[in-house]
């Protein structure tokens, strides 16, 4: 379940997305100040995803699939000292249908992957052969959205960086 942080009800994680640009370019489907991340990287390795690393050896393409045992989604997200600053804005999924039904909740301090992991994710493919690379929806308009900073009332009129996107849904 995932709860507090100025959140009104309970919501329980059905889905994690990962969205990736191509050989480290951009990737992510929101921005800070204009600028764009590829998913997130820097020089250490982050033992956290090493599981999931491990485990795209076995799903190169659509169709595949692979159960990872003793993984939570805790264990993904920023350790809880780096949650303290957020945005928050209720949006559109970003995949087909781009329903109005999610709140979206996006961290200042990114989740650091190295250079071979994020490659990991480059190496992927789609069931015909091609790379799944931009695999993200382009960074839309925030149109009359309202976002807010964790700690404050304030809106900010700037988008928002991507460092973990949760698909959460509610009474599941």
């Amino acid at each position: 379940m995932i709860s507090g942080g100025s959140l009104e009800t309970s919501y329980r994680a059905v889905q994690l997305h990962w969205h990736w640009g191509k050989n480290g370019g951009p990737g992510s489907e929101h921005t800070i100040d204009g600028e764009q991340y590829p998913m997130e990287t820097s020089s250490s390795v982050n033992e956290k995803y090493e599981p999931i690393i491990r485990s795209l050896g076995n799903i190169k393409q659509s169709g595949f699939n692979v159960s990872l045992s003793g993984l939570s989604l805790d264990m993904l997200i920023p350790e809880e000292e780096d949650m303290t600053i957020y945005y928050r804005y209720e949006g559109s999924l970003t995949i087909p249908g781009c329903s109005e039904a999610v709140v979206w909740t996006v961290f200042e301090h990114t989740v650091p992957l190295s250079e071979a992991q994020l490659s990991a994710f480059s190496a992927l493919q789609f069931s015909n052969g091609e790379p799944m690379t931009g695999t993200f929806r382009p960074v839309q308009p925030l149109n009359s959205r309202k976002v807010y900073r964790s700690g404050s009332g304030a809106v900010l009129a700037s988008t928002i960086l991507l460092v973990i996107s949760v698909m959460a849904s509610t009474g599941l």
